[in-house]
């Protein structure tokens, strides 16, 4: 019976990490220098454009989860005190291993989870065109970019010119 109960404790424990490590959020990275440049408005240039860039401004983000790693510790020691119930011997020292590794791989998603800090900040570029006129560009990175670059825009793309 006590060897049954230890194995419903290690199998309760797997599919709960696995469930709360599901649950944490995925964070997107920008693969380029801006990696999607977004039209503003909706009007997308056709062809190559030249010219300099007016003004940047910053917008403002949605907030975004940031762990310290307190969950991360936490879930480890919770983890490891789970996987030591199970087991004999070097089986013990796995399974603590294990609830170790798995207690703080939860903790840390359980933590970014809840709430944080951080903002995901966005950009507006706003150009001048050498033909005359203006578009704004909602972008996530400007890179290198100043006020006054010279750059070219192909089909949203912005680059330095």
């Amino acid at each position: 019976m006590r060897k049954m109960v230890r194995s419903a404790v290690l199998v309760g424990s797997v599919v709960l990490l696995g469930a709360l490590t599901a649950c944490a959020p995925q964070r997107h990275v920008p693969t380029g220098y801006p990696a999607t440049a977004t039209p503003y408005p909706a009007s997308a240039a056709v062809g190559t454009e030249y010219g300099r860039v007016h003004q940047i401004e910053v917008l403002p983000g949605r907030q975004r989860a940031q762990t310290s790693g307190a969950g991360a510790v936490i879930g480890a020691v919770v983890g490891g005190v789970l996987g030591n119930q199970v087991g004999r011997g070097s089986g013990r020292a796995a399974a603590t291993a294990v609830g170790v590794i798995g207690g703080a791989v939860a903790g840390n998603a359980i933590e970014g989870s809840s709430g944080g800090t951080g903002a995901d900040q966005g950009y507006r570029l706003t150009i001048q065109f050498d033909r005359g006129g203006y578009r704004a560009y909602d972008v996530g990175s400007v890179g290198d970019l100043r006020t006054g670059d010279r750059v070219r825009v192909y089909n949203g793309q912005i680059s330095r010119y």
